[in-house]
């Protein structure tokens, strides 16, 4: 699917074409059942009626359907955030004693997420370098239950090989979770043949910071070759044969999102359908402008500062991103200062760009990562994971990309 494809189906996925245009805010939490009877085939799942908001109603269902159609998926969960959509699935697929196979660098939630609190629960993490396949295939031989990527690193800018990942994933039976924040619509993890893909919504989605949420979007169970019907997955069998193709929606919401709760609410879901209808619009606009900025600033900053892109040719996966990521990697670009005081010295004086914790936005962003989201890890943490002290990250928005390209430039000429 190309940007014009995907701005007609948004565009009509999000409302209405006969009363009600706009999607409709159902925000009551509980709903009412015709008769004890209803109520019964409701929490069956016979009926595919409003239960309980916890786990689902009419605005954050309308959601979930257009994301799972964008993302080519039997179905989807939207959450209260990116990680709770993580969050989500790690604990309805996995249980103490389980492990999961990190590959690349990693937004810094992500891996405490996984290094930590997940520790905490007896489920144990691995981590692999991108491109170490043989270090990869002997931990998918062992007893991995689930391979964590991001389609593009967030902030390292790694781009990886997925059909080579997904394609071993798949050979040794093992779940792949790809979080696609950076790369919605351009890159379809789903149709490659990965198990589950999640976004944090509040990011490309939205596009405009005004809700927060998280989706994670699941494929079909197959009637042949199942890798979940792996024995090592014993314990999700019950589900399998009860639920069919939607077996891997209800191991979510019955082992996590039901007890969890890490449940979407129907305000931001109806804001983050907003963002939808023009996301392919921004975002074709966004992965020209972040070349032409990446380029320019490649160029036109000072030595002491360099410019990280996979666009650009020194760039060590810029042949990658030719040939796999040819509608773009996202927003981000990163600028290495070489230390801390040359970071803080250029975004003092930026005029235009916004400091904040946040990507994919409408406008325009930039943070210094090892003080602020990386500022707890270790050095050794930081650079496995592609942090160093001079690193900003930047995500490019909808302004002119010469006005940012200007703000750049004067900033960095201006605090040298």
């Amino acid at each position: 699917m190309k940007y014009d494809d995907f701005n007609t189906l948004l565009v009509h996925s999000t409302g209405s074409r006969t009363r009600a245009i706009a999607p409709a805010i159902v925000p009551s939490a509980a709903f009412g059942y015709e008769s004890p009877q209803e109520a019964e085939a409701i929490f069956s799942g016979e009926l595919p009626h409003p239960l309980y908001a916890r786990v689902g109603s009419p605005t954050v269902t309308q959601l979930e359907n257009t994301v799972a159609r964008i993302e080519g998926g039997i179905g989807a969960i939207a959450t209260s955030s990116g990680m709770g959509a993580l969050s989500m699935a790690l604990t309805a697929f996995l249980g103490v004693g389980d492990e999961v196979l990190c590959i690349g660098g990693f937004f810094g939630g992500t891996y405490t997420l996984v290094n930590e609190t997940m520790r905490r629960f007896g489920i144990h993490s691995h981590f692999c370098a991108l491109d170490d396949f043989s270090q990869i295939e002997k931990r998918l031989q062992g007893t991995v239950k689930m391979v964590l990527i991001e389609s593009v690193g967030n902030p390292s800018l790694q781009l990886p090989d997925l059909p080579r990942i997904i394609q071993l994933c798949n050979r040794y039976n093992t779940l792949l979770l790809v979080d696609n924040t950076v790369t919605p619509l351009t890159t379809r993890p789903l149709e490659m043949g990965a198990d589950i893909v999640v976004h944090s919504s509040t990011k490309a989605m939205s596009g405009h910071s005004a809700a927060l949420g998280g989706v994670a979007v699941l494929r079909a169970t197959k009637t042949e070759n199942e890798k979940l019907r792996d024995p090592k997955y014993k314990d999700l069998h019950p589900l399998l044969k009860k639920m069919g193709e939607k077996s891997m929606i209800a191991i979510c919401k019955k082992r996590a999102l039901r007890d969890i709760g890490m449940s979407a609410n129907a305000f931001a879901a109806f804001l983050t359908m907003l963002g939808l209808e023009t996301l392919a619009l921004r975002l074709e606009r966004i992965t020209q402008s972040v070349v032409t900025v990446a380029q320019a600033l490649h160029e036109q900053l000072p030595p002491d500062i360099q410019v990280l892109h996979p666009s650009l040719a020194n760039h060590p996966d810029h042949q990658r991103y030719l040939s796999d990521y040819t509608e773009g990697c996202g927003s981000i670009l990163t600028l290495e200062c070489g230390s801390r005081e040359r970071a803080f010295a250029l975004l003092e004086h930026l005029e235009l760009v916004i400091q904040t914790a946040n990507i994919g936005d409408n406008r325009t962003l930039a943070l210094h990562m090892a003080s602020t989201i990386y500022r707890e890890f270790d050095p050794d943490t930081r650079t496995c994971l592609g942090v160093t002290e001079g690193l900003v990250r930047v995500s490019v928005g909808l302004e002119n990309p010469q006005a940012i390209i200007d703000d750049f430039v004067k900033a960095a000429t201006v605090s040298a």
